[in-house]
């Protein structure tokens, strides 16, 4: 299951973790995000680390980050950026991508 990430917990979930860490920034009245959450739900099920932000929620992380369209799906590797998707994506491509962090 994916972990909801907020401002508190952003740091030591995400910038200090080893390993790639999917973020998914999205909202909850975003079509795409929805059809987005079950593909992002399915990798942290097969043991890749994945995080969420509602964006609405934590608009301080978006700002941070600089979301300007969603759903972004940012990965971070040593607490640093390395790939970010914007829009809908299907499992296979964001594999690819965490596989090559």
């Amino acid at each position: 299951m994916a972990k909801i990430l907020t401002n508190s917990n952003f740091q030591s979930e995400v910038l200090n973790a080893a390993g790639p860490v999917l973020v998914d920034f999205w909202a909850t009245w975003c079509g795409p995000c929805k059809r987005q959450a079950p593909i992002v739900e399915a990798l942290a099920d097969k043991g890749y680390t994945v995080g969420k932000v509602d964006v609405d929620q934590e608009p301080g992380l978006a700002q941070q980050f600089q979301i300007m369209s969603i759903p972004t799906l940012v990965v971070f590797k040593d607490g640093k950026e390395v790939e970010r998707l914007i829009g809908l994506h299907s499992e296979e491509q964001i594999k690819a991508v965490l596989d090559q962090a």
